[in-house]
């Protein structure tokens, strides 16, 4: 019971339903999981507090470690995420191949807490792909062609908002047109309700409780915990 009670606090995934923001552009290919989130941040025992760090060592010109204050660093001025006109971006634009690398959770851990909610891509490494859905992100797919469409979009309007609808599986574009998008229906299903793995064990709380309480029934010895 006291596990199911602990899963009940760990499970707050963000639900996405239709979202609209603005759009920040990473023109490289092969962006792996450290420049994300470089190794040194990965210390934390806690799933939060890495957004601050989010590509740091193009973020900043001085060396980050964990717990330092951000607004003691020196910001890279010519770095995308620091131009004012991307300030509050919350759709990142990238290139084939993004979030390649080690496997760490971190990153889209830290893409999240820097407010970003939906990736556009022509790729992804298949893990980090993974790892976007368990965590409340959307990663879309699209042709390498209208993603270089929307690159040129994006620098020729500051301010450049698309709207995602996961229900529709459609990108609206300032000009009225859509761009549709697939993504796997379990997938999307996840992503509407904010289900993480431990939210889809959730929906079955009430029959673990009564199996719990059955057992305890039938073995009450269970209950008792034997010290040294």
């Amino acid at each position: 019971m006291v596990i199911l009670l602990m899963s009940e606090k760990l499970s707050k995934m963000q639900k996405f339903n239709s979202h609209t923001g603005v759009v920040m552009p990473l023109d490289r290919d092969n962006v792996d999981t450290d420049a994300i989130i470089p190794k040194q941040f990965l210390k934390s025992i806690h799933k939060t507090g890495f957004g601050s760090n989010l590509f740091d060592a193009w973020r900043y010109l001085d060396a980050g470690y964990p717990g330092q204050d951000a607004a003691s660093r020196q910001p890279n001025p010519d770095f995308v995420l620091n131009l004012p006109r991307y300030q509050g971006a919350s759709i990142l634009l990238a290139r084939h191949n993004f979030g390649c690398g080690s496997s760490r959770e971190h990153a889209p851990w830290a893409l999240d807490q820097y407010g970003i909610r939906a990736i556009i891509a022509p790729s992804y490494a298949d893990i980090f792909f993974n790892n976007c859905f368990k965590n409340g992100l959307l990663p879309i797919v699209l042709n390498e062609t209208r993603v270089s469409q929307l690159f040129d979009e994006v620098a020729a309007v500051p301010g450049y908002t698309l709207t995602i609808d996961l229900e529709r599986q459609v990108i609206g574009k300032p000009n009225g047109d859509e761009l549709p998008f697939e993504v796997q229906a379990f997938r999307k299903y996840c992503l509407l309700n904010g289900l993480d793995d431990i939210g889809l064990t959730l929906r079955h709380a009430d029959k673990i409780r009564a199996f719990e309480t059955q057992r305890l029934k039938q073995k009450p010895w269970l209950a008792h915990t034997l010290t040294a």
